[in-house]
């Protein structure tokens, strides 16, 4: 017969289910770490990101009310958060709320947000597994399009967090992949833009010096010219076509265009090249790492594996410029349902398919 305890183990008033319950506790906190143990063996990833789905059909599953499938999906996601850390999985990428979202009922966005809000200041406490697993938080994406109450809250938690760097939180919220590219391709162009006017061929320098003088070996007259070609260039991109009207393909590059450009004006002025070179190296050119230290993602290295729950494979506009070297993972489970058993299988598939991976990254 199982006799009461009263007052002697924490607060619990049942008759020794507060004994049982830590034992269990233990004996499960153990078996994890012996689970976690064994899995380091393998590669680990660096990187996770998940496609958090299916929260409001948990809801309906349950016969709950609306908005408690996404209060339910935040408690599996805390977990889950643990489960990483504690395996030393250091950055943690979790699509949390899209631009499309913004579509939905006003009713229901606003309770994402006022969830959202309430959620970020909870992330501040002591006890919060932020500050248990010295975790840094960022928030990825337009976030000029939330409220001002929760970008506040949003950058706040920044900055508060700013110094952890035992693991990374990437929240995406008023996140598309294709808002992100467009972000950086603008960010790019400014950039560039700026370091076009600070170069020493621009209209300033230009005024001060007189027709046929030369500047970095070009004479004044051919670097006109060549400004107006690369205009009418730029026209014919924007129309779908080439620098010479042909149709115009993506996997030209726009560095051999202005090779083109600047060997067709050094054949046509006679002079020596050494100033088309000169000009090539000041001019400003978009490469691809301008685009890719502007995307929101640049914070942190590209995901090695995508868990989407309720078995969906689509990417959703999620992370498609990261994903092209990235495993996908979909288990059946709803997002709510997700646990230590689906993260369990996530990482043998990935130590599973590691090697052949690396052997084709090697290669491109």
């Amino acid at each position: 017969m199982v006799t009461s305890v009263p007052n002697k183990v924490g607060n619990y008033s049942s008759t020794g289910n507060g004994v049982h319950k830590l034992f269990f506790d233990d004996i499960t906190n153990f078996l994890r770490r012996c689970l976690f143990r064994v899995l380091s063996v393998g590669p680990i990833p660096t990187h996770l990101a998940f496609i958090m789905d299916g929260n409001r059909r948990y809801a309906k599953k349950q016969n709950l009310k609306e908005g408690e499938g996404h209060k339910a999906g935040y408690l599996a996601l805390m977990s889950l958060l643990c489960y990483c850390y504690e395996l030393g999985i250091k950055y943690v990428t979790i699509y949390a709320f899209s631009i499309e979202n913004f579509k939905r009922r006003p009713d229901e966005v606003q309770s994402l947000m006022d969830l959202m809000l309430e959620k970020m200041e909870a992330l501040l406490m002591e006890e919060s597994i932020v500050s248990q697993y010295g975790i840094r938080v960022c928030f990825i994406g337009n976030l000029r399009l939330l409220s001002e109450p929760v970008r506040a809250a949003a950058e706040k938690v920044t900055k508060v967090t700013s110094n952890n760097s035992k693991a990374m939180l990437l929240v995406c919220v008023a996140y598309t992949a294709s808002n992100e590219i467009v972000h950086a391709v603008e960010g790019s162009c400014k950039e560039k833009e700026k370091e076009f006017r600070l170069c020493n061929l621009n209209n300033n320098v230009m005024d001060d010096v007189k027709e046929g003088e030369k500047v970095n070996g070009m004479v004044v007259h051919d670097i006109q010219d060549f400004y107006e070609d690369t205009s009418v260039e730029s026209q014919g991109l924007k129309q779908g076509k080439g620098c010479n009207g042909a149709p115009y393909h993506a996997c030209e590059s726009f560095e051999s265009n202005w090779d083109q450009v600047l060997t067709s004006k050094a054949s046509k002025s006679g002079e020596v090249s050494e100033g088309f070179r000169n000009l090539r190296q000041e001019v400003p050119v978009i490469k691809l790492v301008d685009i890719e230290k502007h995307m929101y993602m640049a914070v942190a290295p590209d995901p090695d594996m995508l868990i989407r729950s309720f078995g969906e494979s689509r990417l959703s506009n999620f992370l498609l410029w990261q994903t092209s070297n990235c495993q996908l993972y979909s288990p059946a489970a709803l997002w709510p349902e997700i646990g230590l058993s689906q993260l369990v299988w996530a990482i043998l598939k990935f130590q599973q398919s590691h090697s052949y991976l690396e052997k084709k990254m090697k290669q491109l």
